[in-house]
């Protein structure tokens, strides 16, 4: 039988831990590629560490690669130019990770032609999947944005720390942080927070003293302004004097981003989905462009499950769909209602490709994923995200609602 009240945790990262300026370099190029090729193919791997940043992987597109697979002029320059315009915008600019004086690799190079046989359309051939494997979407209704509440206020409290950092409102913060939230469940409900957790890298003596270093007045300053942001993010009453609360517990967060640790693209799926709620394929989206169905199925399943909770269904919902390279259509679609539907899972099933061609093509042409809107995505979670005008979030859009109602 379910339990009803439970404690339940989730975690966020900035923008400017490492993991995450990989993942947010691997989308810069993607955004590069599409704005040059709306059909472009990348699969870019980004790894940062002191000073440097190395790309690699497998591309294809007009106006970079030419038809012989070789670079077009300039083409790799303005690679360099946008991955360290990401760099900057996050904010590095230290002594052991800074914009311009990081060294720069770039180790891409044209797409497997036994891969692009596979995945493009020809003939009587549909555009296939650019990879196996299996896609999770989730919804709940504990947030207005329609995501797990735990993960939803990890994001907003390291988005605020960002916003302050950026404005100057908040100058003895520096990019690289973690959240922790833990949240109380009564009746599914989730009601106040049990313990909060930010690690934040501060600036120098921003922190308890220690041999060296460190002051007392200039910590208390980090903390309170941290506790905060706790109050102003989460919902009145949640934040009590029974939260179990950790401000930087390790005492010191100087060194930090990719100086601090490297970073690798994709190792945050977790922080980028639903923070633990749901089940989760296991492969990463950034990086990829919206023919690898990691990416491109996953935003569709959520926008189906969003939709499906929204239209008054159910409560909770989970679906999966799982793809075969080269296959166009999904080998199978599963609905999991979690025991709060009103309606059979098994007639959603039947009615969900009536209502979305769920091959990558119609996939893409529904979302309208053909465009350079990956890197905002690339920090502070793909979804409870607000649609953008020009596309970006288009998986978060509630337009599916009414046709839900009338099929069911």
């Amino acid at each position: 039988m379910p339990r009803s009240s439970y404690l339940f945790t989730s975690e966020s990262v900035s923008e400017g831990h490492p993991d995450k300026v990989a993942d947010q370099i691997s989308d810069a190029v993607v955004d590069l590629f599409l704005s040059k090729d709306p059909y472009a193919r990348v699969a870019c791997e980004t790894l940062t560490t002191t000073n440097r940043v190395v790309l690699a992987g497998e591309v294809r597109g007009a106006g970079m690669i030419d038809a012989q697979g070789n670079w077009e002029p300039g083409a790799q320059e303005e690679i360099q130019a946008a991955v360290r315009a990401t760099v900057k915008r996050i904010g590095y600019e230290q002594d052991g990770f800074h914009w311009q004086n990081l060294v720069f690799e770039n180790h891409l190079h044209p797409q497997s032609p036994d891969i692009a046989q596979g995945v493009d359309a020809s003939g009587n051939k549909d555009e296939g999947a650019g990879d196996q494997g299996i896609m999770f979407g989730y919804a709940t209704d504990e947030t207005p944005d329609l995501m797990p509440a735990t993960l939803y206020y990890s994001h907003r409290i390291l988005e605020r720390l960002a916003a302050d950092r950026h404005s100057g409102a908040a100058p003895f913060l520096e990019p690289d942080a973690k959240s922790q939230v833990t949240l109380a469940y009564e009746n599914e409900v989730p009601v106040r927070a049990t313990a909060l957790v930010v690690s934040t890298q501060h600036k120098p003596d921003f922190c308890l003293p220690y041999d060296g270093g460190g002051d007392a007045a200039k910590y208390a300053t980090l903390r309170d302004y941290v506790m905060g942001v706790f109050r102003d993010v989460l919902p009145e009453g949640f934040v009590t004097d029974e939260t179990a609360v950790h401000i930087n517990p390790t005492g010191k967060f100087e060194i930090g981003g990719p100086d601090g640790d490297a970073g690798v693209t994709g190792r945050k799926i977790i922080v980028d989905t639903y923070g633990g709620a749901s089940p989760h394929g296991g492969g990463a989206f950034s990086g990829k462009d919206p023919t690898k169905v990691d990416r491109s199925a996953a935003y569709i399943t959520r926008y189906l499950a969003k939709n499906i909770v929204a239209a008054g269904l159910a409560r909770r919902c989970t679906i999966q769909l799982s793809y075969a390279i080269g296959v166009a259509e999904p080998l199978s679609v599963y609905v999991d209602l979690h025991g709060t539907g009103t309606v059979e899972e098994g007639r959603i099933e039947a009615v969900l490709p009536t209502l979305v061609r769920l091959t990558p093509r119609g996939i893409r042409e529904h979302l309208g994923l053909n465009k350079p809107i990956y890197q905002r995505t690339a920090a502070y979670g793909h979804f409870g995200r607000q649609p953008d005008a020009d596309g970006g979030f288009g998986w978060e859009k509630l337009d599916l609602v009414e046709a839900l109602k009338a099929a069911l």
